[in-house]
């Protein structure tokens, strides 16, 4: 209990040190403020994107994987191939007829991402994604349709030059105005709108990544130059029941069957798995994170150094008040204590700072990219015991020079 008594009593001696001065302590924090504060707004948006791509996931369903020409974490220059990505041939659309007939797979078909602006009456969208697919399109991507409908059997087996549009563009380009019927132009090719796509609500989209259209495989596949590379896959979604390997396993067969490969010779395609996605990410994100806590750890670092040169210059300014306390019974515990208390409320005060500050920035950089986050909780509570810790630390050289001094020699300083 007296051990209570006394860190609440030095507490208590550390906040009026804190109030008498503000501009000193002020200074003295700002390296914590600014340290933790980067570390709590990059993990609230890291794990905001995060619970979007795990939303997403969720809405294509856990098993649904894609067969891709070639698989790279980072997209490969279509013009400066690598030898064994030339030697592979681009999928193509009787590839994803044939899965499609698998007895083990319940969807699959080509799509194609490519990127472009969609204009109406003068009006135009910055250059933004999309897709070429199918009239089950929804399946794997979630959402549905605001209004109008989607491509018929005819429209796709023949590529007809029509799209659903996304509602916030149809918002943006034409206001009031019914969009059914209108024509349009995508990347600079006429199309006539049939419906109006409504995204799954927090799928994950960074600016500029929003689908602005979905067309027609065959359209897509006619007007525009796809990057066959990275823009384009088969999109696969097995049977209920049936697992994800049973499912590789049964395309893979089908592939290499249609591509006369014999045994022994390497697959000429790679399959994506929404594992696969989760875990590019995680390293992308773990790099950048990674990055930003060497940062803050500087920043922290020079927050500590400049606390131990504040708690040094508070010794040697107090030095009279420390023989006080010491000819009226303190022991050099109790002068320990007092200047650790100190240096950890001047850390802590700076950490509770920076939390705030950190998760106000990541909350406003979420908000912009229109996800939502849960706040890192467990990361805001090692964030102050950080802070605390670096006050101890660094708080612990001056309070034991304080601890040593004579009492008698403290009271004759002037």
């Amino acid at each position: 209990m007296r051990i209570l008594d006394r860190v609440e009593q030095n507490l208590s001696i550390a906040l009026d040190t804190l109030r008498a001065g503000k501009i000193r302590s002020a200074l003295t924090i700002l390296g914590v403020v600014i340290g933790v504060a980067t570390v709590m707004a990059m993990a609230a948006i890291v794990s905001g994107i995060r619970e979007q791509i795990v939303h997403t996931i969720e809405i294509a369903g856990p098993t649904t994987f894609y067969v891709v020409r070639y698989f790279s974490n980072t997209p490969v220059n279509p013009d400066r191939l690598p030898r064994d990505v030339r030697i592979r041939p681009d999928l193509v659309p009787e590839e994803g007829e044939r899965i499609a007939r698998l007895p083990e797979i319940s969807y699959a078909a080509i799509w194609a991402q490519t990127f472009g602006r969609v204009e109406y009456a003068g009006s135009r969208t910055q250059q933004m994604t999309f897709m070429a697919a199918d009239d089950r399109y929804t399946e794997i991507q979630g959402g549905g349709l605001a209004a109008g409908r989607w491509f018929t059997r005819a429209e796709l087996k023949s590529g007809s030059a029509v799209a659903v549009i996304d509602q916030e563009v149809v918002r943006r380009l034409f206001g009031q105005i019914d969009p059914i019927d209108k024509t349009v132009r995508v990347a600079g090719r006429p199309v006539r709108v049939i419906g109006i796509y409504v995204a799954p609500e927090n799928i994950f989209a960074p600016p500029g990544q929003q689908v602005a259209a979905i067309v027609p495989y065959r359209f897509a596949d006619h007007q525009f130059r796809i990057d066959k590379v990275n823009g384009l896959f088969i999109a696969v979604k097995p049977r209920p029941g049936i697992s994800v390997g049973e499912a590789q396993d049964a395309v893979t067969v089908a592939l290499r069957e249609m591509r006369s490969l014999r045994p022994g010779q390497r697959n000429t395609f790679d399959m994506i798995t929404q594992d696969q996605i989760l875990d590019t990410f995680n390293k992308l994100t773990g790099v950048f994170f990674l990055v930003m806590i060497v940062l803050s750890g500087v920043a922290l670092m020079v927050g500590g150094i400049g606390v131990m040169a504040i708690m040094m210059v508070s010794v040697t300014s107090r030095t009279r008040e420390i023989g006080v306390r010491k000819a009226l019974g303190a022991t050099n515990q109790d002068i320990l204590l007092q200047f650790l208390v100190e240096a950890s409320t001047l850390t802590g005060v700076g950490g509770i700072i920076g939390i705030i500050v950190g998760l106000g920035f990541g909350k406003l950089a979420t908000l912009a990219m229109s996800i939502e986050a849960t706040p890192p909780l467990g990361l805001t509570l090692l964030a102050v015991a950080v802070s605390v810790a670096i006050g101890i630390a660094f708080g612990l050289l001056p309070a034991m020079r304080a601890a040593r001094l004579d009492p008698i020699e403290a009271l004759r300083y002037e």
